[in-house]
């Protein structure tokens, strides 16, 4: 006799086994999925890839040298969700930091990665190309990081040339901008330029905070070399408004530039 426990027990493993493996292939991410899952979503009209650009660098003593990296996979996703038929290639966390020997910029500061240029955009290039092979229509690159902006023109640039015009490759300049109008208004709300800063202040410490609060060290949120502004008075809570307007303002803009109307797979 089959004792009705086990078999319950097993019924219910079965049951979260198969649950498990359908989240998994409804997932935005691309590296979450199997190679044949990816090939019936694009089948399926997922033909626009994100391609999330990070960095690793250092950020003064309050901000973990990921922050770039965990922030635009966060928000990379959320784009994915609200657009529909998109999904999420991995992050790319190296890109151009700054000479190495002798070293320049974020590079003399511990913990910083760097790599030439050219590497970076050979690299872009060949995640562009194999993402076209396999038949997604668009491909836009979504920069964290100020210092590369021109090198993502660069190349979006070059293969649309190959490619015959189009958007065939898009460097959503305007993710980077929404991220940037948020020092506008946090200058409304009484903070000084001096405070917003450039560089792990009190802008950029927020809306990594606002992604995920184990990006900061709470504890000392102070300007140190490497800081350009204060972060003493950041919070999750005053970046969650430059958070939801950088998600919002790059599905705007990226269904401005690909034709997509609001649609979930």
């Amino acid at each position: 006799m089959i004792d009705r426990r086990a078999l319950a027990l097993w019924c219910a493993g079965v049951a979260w086994w198969a649950g498990a493996a359908h989240a998994a292939s409804d997932s935005v991410w691309l590296d979450e999925l199997t190679s044949v899952e990816v090939r019936e979503r694009i089948a399926q009209g997922s033909t626009t890839v994100l391609v999330p650009i990070g960095g690793t660098e250092q950020n003064g003593a309050h901000l973990v040298l990921g922050k770039h990296n965990v922030r635009v996979r966060v928000l990379a996703g959320r784009i994915a969700e609200q657009l529909g038929h998109t999904l999420v290639a991995p992050v790319l966390a190296y890109v151009p930091e700054g000479d190495i020997d002798p070293p320049t910029q974020h590079m003399r500061h511990a913990g910083t990665l760097s790599v030439p240029a050219a590497a970076f955009e050979s690299v872009l290039e060949g995640a562009a190309r194999s993402l076209r092979k396999h038949g997604f229509r668009h491909v836009v690159l979504l920069g964290d990081h100020g210092g590369y902006q021109a090198n993502l023109a660069r190349v979006a640039d070059k293969l649309n040339r190959a490619w015959g015009g189009g958007a065939g490759v898009i460097a959503l300049v305007d993710y980077y901008r929404a991220a940037q109008a948020f020092d506008a208004v946090l200058a409304a709300r009484g903070y000084t330029p001096q405070e917003i800063g450039r560089h792990a202040g009190l802008a950029d410490t927020s809306l990594a905070w606002a992604v995920d609060a184990s990006l900061v060290r709470p504890q000392v949120l102070q300007a140190v070399a490497g800081v350009d502004g204060d972060p003493r008075r950041a919070s999750a809570e005053l970046g969650r408004s430059g958070v939801e307007h950088i998600v919002s303002a790059s599905v705007a803009a990226i269904r401005a530039r690909t034709g997509a109307a609001s649609s979930k797979p």
